[in-house]
């Protein structure tokens, strides 16, 4: 078996967690603060906020700002559903903009048309960590007096025009679950500049405790989104290693490329020339002449881990029921959400697991193709492809 993900946990990370545990100062203790600390500082902002996730961290961003029951934010549907839903706690709707096909970002070109009186704020997500372009959302919403707010969780150490993604907002989001760049088990942080936003998340976070109050003084309505020293702990040992660990998926990303160029029906990332990737996930796209699921189920019973990424949010269960939301909505993420699979992808995966992957999707390719018959030339119509396509057999 190949796991899609896997954390990189050296000696270093496993000495950093045994010594909070030594200490007997596990949560709310001196890691906490240097953990912020040090996230402030490579992030390049004046304030940063640990927490126990990025879902807790954008949930703050959102009550912080006073979104509120009623008002708008306009995001994308192509996401991990946290990013929809941290709006929905404080019953604001999320307002979904088409996606770029080539990027898989925001389609700026049509935010503006989205906007109405009750929008709040832009959502923008920097999908599979590659930056969506800041530079027309920062204009669109300096035009129209909105708020953004970054949702950066896939996306430490990316950076659009120079400038480190989680920065140009706000505020921005990092998140550490065990699948991303780096890790503290479970977690997330805020970053922002704005000083009364800061100090409302560390409110937040705590119950709503008052930050310069009294032992159990709670001024406002908070929640339990603290995180232990422990995961601080483990999380500032990776942070020390964070340039070891981009390079590492850096590299990784790059094997698969070369070796997947040439693979007729893979359609492979593309990296806008702003960006600088932080490489989350790798996730291929088939041409509608190959069925996503059978390759999918094909590289599974062949012990290759991989996974749909993303189904559309607007599509999901509750999102129907709740907005009324149907197939046709929102075509290009529809059509690319149809197609992406996320592939084995870690920061230590070798050259030779690799060749294997590559060579079971290239297997899996030949089993999946939609023959020429009444079904395919169905599929095809439907999905409105033009041109011919050969069958890998």
């Amino acid at each position: 078996m190949i796991p899609l993900a896997r954390p990189d946990i050296t000696e270093k990370e496993k000495q950093a967690v045994l010594a909070v545990l030594d200490s007997n100062q596990l949560s709310l203790g001196p890691k906490l603060n240097e953990f912020e600390d040090k996230m402030a500082a490579y992030a390049g902002t004046q304030y940063a906020i640990a927490c126990n996730s990025g879902t807790s961290g954008l949930h703050m961003i959102i009550a912080a700002l006073g979104i509120k029951d009623g008002d708008e934010v306009i995001t994308t549907s192509f996401s991990f559903i946290s990013s929809s839903n941290c709006m929905l706690f404080e019953r604001a709707k999320p307002v979904f903009v088409d996606i770029d096909e080539k990027t898989y970002n925001l389609d700026t070109a049509q935010i503006e048309e989205k906007i109405t009186a009750r929008t709040k704020a832009i959502l923008p997500v920097h999908v599979f960590g590659q930056p969506a372009n800041m530079n027309d959302i920062r204009r669109i919403a300096l035009k129209h007096g909105l708020a953004i707010i970054e949702d950066s969780c896939e996306a430490i150490g990316a950076e659009w025009n120079g400038k480190k993604a989680g920065t140009m907002s706000n505020a921005g989001v990092f998140a550490f679950y065990p699948n991303k760049q780096m890790t503290t088990g479970e977690g997330g942080v805020v970053v922002t500049n704005n000083e009364n936003l800061a100090k409302l998340c560390y409110s937040l976070r705590n119950q709503g405790r008052g930050i310069d109050s009294q032992w159990l003084n709670h001024v406002r309505l908070g929640y339990n989104y603290r995180i232990s020293d422990i995961s601080c702990a483990l999380g500032i040992a990776q942070l020390e290693r964070i340039d070891e660990i981009l390079a590492k998926r850096q590299r990784a990303a790059d094997l698969y490329m070369e070796k997947l160029k040439d693979v007729e029906g893979v359609i492979l990332p593309i990296v806008d020339e702003r960006a600088k990737m932080s490489w989350f996930v790798f996730v291929i796209r088939f041409e509608p002449w190959i069925d996503r699921n059978l390759v999918m189920q094909t590289l599974l019973k062949r012990g290759i881990g991989c996974r749909p990424y993303f189904t559309a949010i607007h599509l999901q269960p509750f999102y129907r029921e709740m907005f009324g939301y149907k197939e046709g909505d929102l075509p290009v993420t529809e059509h690319v959400a149809s197609g992406t699979l996320a592939i084995p992808f870690f920061n230590n995966i070798t050259e030779e697991q690799i060749d294997r992957v590559v060579a079971e999707v290239k297997r899996a390719i030949g089993y999946a193709a939609i023959p020429d018959s009444e079904a395919r030339l169905k599929r095809r119509y439907e999905l409105g492809v033009a041109s011919d396509h050969a069958v890998v057999r």
